[in-house]
């Protein structure tokens, strides 16, 4: 429901032990989410135990912007959607106002109070909203798109997009190339065995064109000696004449 990922939300700070007078550093790790309320440590930089260099001293919860945009149900079928509101544990410490919003129009409260909203689908698209509020103030707001059983099953069934295709064009690539180089290595490796296949071949098309140059040679004196001899009868029965 949430990107996670997130920004470091602080820096070192001074942080004193009880019955203590050692000041110790402490700095704040990443938040687990962008938006809405998450957790982050608590990270000793100095006089940790044992010579470490860092330690996890706690952790506590963070906050990041309000709006959270438009999420995704948690759960969808033909017939009916399951969306759930930001919150952390316990669920039960915030306070969710689920809202149905209308063009141009006063959203609508829904009586419906808890993190989690199951909606049946309708025949036409609808839009909700959850606010999740501490003490009476919004720490997270999210939207949601619950689309028709219609629109639902076009989605479903439309072919894949761009990228997908995209990311087939680039593996078929990639797998092209690795082949391309190890016939590369082979051919390194294995040159003195590739060399000598390879002039086997040429040797045996050499013999191949020597024998079709004879046969050629062969077939061609064939076909001039049948027109000689005809040419000699003829000078002799002139000879015989006289």
């Amino acid at each position: 429901m949430v990107r996670l990922g997130g920004s470091l939300l602080g820096t070192k700070a001074p942080f004193e032990v009880s019955n203590s007078t050692i000041v110790k550093e402490v700095e704040f790790g990443m938040c687990t989410v962008t938006c809405g309320v998450g957790i982050r440590e608590v990270i000793l930089t100095n006089g940790c135990p044992g010579g470490e260099s860092k330690c996890i001293v706690r952790v506590e919860e963070c906050r990041g912007p309000v709006d959270c945009g438009w999420g995704k149900p948690i759960s969808e079928s033909l017939e009916n959607v399951k969306l759930v509101c930001v919150h952390t544990s316990p669920e039960n410490r915030f306070k969710y106002v689920w809202k149905l919003l209308r063009p141009d129009q006063q959203a609508i409260v829904l009586t419906n109070d808890t993190a989690v909203l199951e909606v049946q689908r309708e025949i036409r698209p609808m839009a909700l909203e959850c606010d999740t509020l501490d003490n009476n103030e919004i720490v997270a707001s999210i939207k949601f798109t619950v689309y028709t059983t219609k629109e639902l099953q076009m989605k479903r069934s439309r072919p894949p997009d761009t990228d997908a295709v995209l990311v087939f064009v680039l593996t078929i690539g990639v797998v092209l190339c690795i082949f391309v180089i190890f016939v590369l290595i082979f051919i390194i490796i294995n040159w003195a065995a590739v060399k000598a296949f390879w002039g086997s071949k040429t040797s045996t098309t050499e013999i191949h064109s020597e024998l079709s140059s004879m046969r050629y040679k062969d077939s061609t004196s064939l076909d001039q000696s049948p027109a000689e001899i005809p040419g000699h009868e003829d000078d002799a029965l002139s000879e015989w004449n006289e």
